[in-house]
């Protein structure tokens, strides 16, 4: 998510508001924010999911239609969102 300069502090507010209730919503495993390190304004949410049924019910919930309203209004650029599935996981 590419945010206007000017609205970054707002973005990290609403995030710090909501970032409970996300994590805790039904289905949520994990989540995580990241920044990209050289350019201050762009972030991604990083979360995992019990099932694609569960992310969905999110999407659809009151929850995710605030946070997204509010979100969607500090862009820059037009938002990427993507799934993906573990393919192999490589240990020591």
């Amino acid at each position: 998510m590419t945010f206007q300069a000017d609205q970054v502090e707002a973005f990290l507010d609403n995030f710090e508001v909501h970032k409970k209730s996300i994590r805790n919503f039904p289905g949520c495993q994990h989540l995580e924010l990241w920044r990209d390190e050289n350019q201050k304004n762009i972030f991604t949410t990083y979360s995992k999911w019990e099932s694609e049924e569960h992310l969905n019910q999110y999407r659809d919930s009151e929850l995710f239609k605030s946070v997204w309203k509010f979100t969607k209004a500090l862009f820059e650029e037009k938002p990427m969102a993507f799934s993906s599935k573990i393919l192999e996981e490589v240990k020591n």
